[in-house]
């Protein structure tokens, strides 16, 4: 009974020192701060250019990957004088590309040549591991893109995971993510951690 009453007694000293949930970085905390921030809940926007391209951009992944369903078209032109080296093509949507983009251009860009859409937002896979010392903590955690539809589908297939290192400090008001890195650390504002991840092994 004695030892079983140490828990306890540990809990209520912690009540009346006005402790809060968020004053234990636990793995469910840690992915909770992470998912409701900003940074992380940006989806990912694909841009999208029509007319003249230059052959760099033609076969650049992304477009291929459109090219190969059947979305764009493309035809062998002469370059303007702002775009080089040579050759250059000149891109539009197929039919099949017209009803498949038509919903997702917003209205304010409908007949321009140049657009984005949002094609997917992070989803949190697992944290992987949380090393802390005294009020700052290295929380390691797994994340991959979740597609928001049919265009999204396609450029993220595969299900790539991705790996990153996030730092966290805490406050009086309990754990937060830090938004902006230290010279002095070695890990990164959440922000930057997503732009170095890496893919999980």
């Amino acid at each position: 009974m004695r030892r079983r009453s140490l828990p306890l007694a540990a809990v209520f000293l912690c009540l009346l020192a006005g402790c809060s949930p968020r004053d234990f970085l636990t793995r469910r905390l840690a992915a909770d701060l992470i998912a409701s921030s900003p940074a992380f809940k940006t989806p990912q926007q694909f841009s999208l250019r029509i007319g003249v391209i230059s052959n760099k951009d033609y076969l650049s992944p992304e477009y291929l990957v459109l090219q190969h369903a059947g979305w764009l078209t493309g035809t062998s032109v002469r370059c303007p004088a702002t775009v080089v080296p040579p050759p250059c093509w000149d891109v539009a949507l197929s039919p099949i590309g017209v009803e498949t983009f038509r919903d997702l251009i917003p209205s304010s860009d409908l007949g321009k040549q140049f657009f984005s859409i949002p094609t997917a937002r992070r989803e949190i896979v697992a944290i992987t591991g949380i090393s802390k010392s005294g009020n700052l903590a290295d929380v390691d955690f797994t994340w991959k893109w979740l597609p928001l539809n049919e265009v999204g589908d396609a450029l993220f297939a595969g299900g790539v995971r991705y790996r990153c290192t996030v730092a966290f400090k805490h406050y009086d008001d309990g754990w937060r993510i830090i938004e902006t890195a230290s010279p002095a650390r070695t890990t990164q504002d959440l922000e930057n951690a997503l732009k170095n991840s890496e893919p999980a092994q």
